[in-house]
């Protein structure tokens, strides 16, 4: 059974199958929402150990449930990978360099898929500075964090897939 719980936020089943397919079978339970708010639902509920979240969603768009992750500090750690057609659609809201997260342009490769989970489980492994985010407040007990050790064992499995 796998160990590691990847959630796929995109409102294409292309899309989601693909990253699907692009991961070795076996190493990751992928899960999948269709909308943002379906998305948060699910990062709550499964505590995945890495998200995959398109910018453009229905009902609620990839830049609020990033606002809402990035709000919260027991989300905000979960290694993030946003994801777009149009790279400055993200760049008119989030500046450049991307910090705390990764970006992947849509149509990806395989390689370039792994990159960016490779760099994202890096990036949520650095020190937050604090920031104002507007973000409604966390429940206790109700949503994700990642520790460093499944943080560690993902990056093992990542490495064996090169």
């Amino acid at each position: 059974m796998a160990s590691h719980k990847i959630l796929v936020i995109d409102d294409s089943r292309v899309i989601r199958n693909m990253v699907r397919d692009m991961l070795p079978k076996g190493n990751f339970q992928v899960l999948e929402a269709k909308d943002g708010i379906e998305g948060l639902d699910t990062i709550r509920q499964e505590r995945p150990n890495l998200i995959m979240l398109d910018f453009l969603l229905p009902r609620m768009s990839g830049w609020e449930v990033f606002q809402q992750i990035q709000g919260q500090t027991d989300l905000q750690n979960i290694p993030l990978v946003l994801m777009s057609g149009r790279r400055e659609e993200v760049t008119e809201k989030i500046s450049e360099p991307f910090e705390y997260f990764e970006f992947i342009e849509k149509p990806f490769e395989q390689k370039q898929l792994i990159e960016a989970i490779k760099s994202a489980m890096a990036k949520a492994r650095l020190p937050r500075r604090p920031q104002p985010v507007a973000a409604a407040p966390t429940p206790t007990g109700s949503a994700a964090s990642v520790g460093s050790a499944e943080v560690e064992a993902l990056n093992q499995k990542i490495a064996k897939m090169q």
